[in-house]
């Protein structure tokens, strides 16, 4: 079971991994006693561990940690943690996720939560035996506009839904002369841009219109090798794809498309979705982050048209600042998604989203993967 509640109203946080998602993570954790009153509990950022020599070091002085190691299996064992925050590149999830289970702690991690499904389905087995709170990184349901576009969805704004069209395009490794990185190589990541980009637009697709039964994938690699960073001269092999596109089938009847790339030149974090229904429709862009656009098929005929909806940052009680009419920004949404875990955990109740969310999105781009690589149409395993 869990270990004991969480320290005369405080939650300790062990970080694992401090590079630039370790930062933003840290700054979330920093900012929640200033944007929420009352907290369900504070967090404390007791440990950091990074493998790195001297990274740890420096996040505990910059950062505020009360301690920190190269040895990561110190911050899961220490009885002074109570949640294990895990920002390390995909392969080292695995273990970090074992240990952490074992030693009874509750789990915040970047996505995706694991290289393959496998492996994520066993995580989320063990989670749920050692009766722990789990929660995986997808801060972007937590975007107002994002949030608004699945409440008309849930209040049956948008009637019976036709059509979804997801988008999610960086343009970071268009130069071939971009060194390789871990995150090009299959061995520390599982996958190309379907395990990076992916998993933030497959869990906006879930929460938009649900699960997918069967899909039809194709993946691309267009710079197939790139220097190495490690030994000047020498080029290695890019083992996974830039880009990636998928046909998709409903359970609930509806029909889409979802694309991501790496390789979009022009964008920089163009994440895009449309959801098209029989009473209305919603659009939504990353890079214009304050608005969703809203057609509504009731209005009469000569009054129809897409509206722009202010949704900037207005975030439901107890969230104190910024004031609602502020610009929003991507930061403030992972301060959004870690204080929804932290109030999950003190108030005792399922956190989200989970990781059965999080085997749901690997059992897709399982599918996507195994579609690419000749299979046709695939279904879509059920991770119920």
């Amino acid at each position: 079971m869990a270990t004991g509640t969480e320290h005369a109203g405080r939650l300790r946080i062990g970080m694992i991994g401090y590079g630039q998602m370790g930062r933003i993570h840290a700054y979330a954790y920093r900012a929640i006693p200033i944007f929420y009153d009352p907290l369900p509990a504070i967090p404390v950022l007791q440990a950091v561990a990074d493998v790195v020599p001297g990274v740890a070091a420096h996040a505990a002085a910059r950062a505020g940690f009360v301690w920190h190691t190269e040895d990561w299996r110190r911050v899961v064992e220490s009885p002074e943690v109570d949640v294990v925050d895990i920002c390390t590149p995909n392969s080292e999830h695995l273990p970090v996720l074992e240990a952490a289970i074992a030693a009874g702690k509750h789990i915040y991690c970047e996505k995706p939560l694991c290289t393959g499904l496998k492996d994520a389905r066993r995580i989320l087995a063990a989670a749920c035996r050692a009766g722990i709170h789990h929660q995986i990184t997808a801060e972007y349901r937590f975007l107002p506009a994002l949030m608004q576009a699945q409440a008309m969805v849930r209040q049956g704004q948008l009637g019976d839904v036709f059509h979804f069209r997801g988008l999610y395009l960086h343009s970071g490794y268009v130069d071939p002369k971009r060194p390789m990185a871990w995150r090009l190589r299959r061995a520390a990541t599982g996958g190309g841009v379907l395990m990076d980009l992916g998993p933030h637009l497959i869990d906006q697709m879930r929460v938009l219109v649900g699960d997918a039964a069967e899909v039809q994938g194709s993946v691309q690699t267009f710079i197939r090798r790139r220097p190495s960073a490690e030994r000047p001269g020498e080029m290695e092999e890019v083992d996974v794809e830039d880009s990636a596109q998928a046909l998709l089938r409903f359970r609930g009847g509806a029909v889409g498309s979802l694309e991501a790339s790496r390789c979009a030149t022009g964008t920089e974090d163009e994440l895009r979705l449309e959801v098209h229904g029989s009473k209305g429709a919603i659009a939504f862009n990353l890079m214009d982050p304050n608005w969703l656009y809203w057609y509504d098929g009731d209005r009469p005929e000569a009054e129809r048209g897409f509206q722009r909806l202010a949704t900037v940052q207005r975030y439901p009680a107890p969230a104190v600042a910024p004031a609602p009419k502020f610009s929003v920004g991507w930061t403030r949404a992972h301060v959004a998604a870690q204080f929804a875990f932290l109030e999950a955990v003190a108030a005792d109740r399922p956190a989200g989203p989970s990781f059965a969310d999080a085997v749901a999105v690997h059992a897709h781009i399982d599918a996507i993967y195994r579609s690419a690589g000749g299979s046709g149409w695939t279904a879509v395993p059920r991770t119920e």
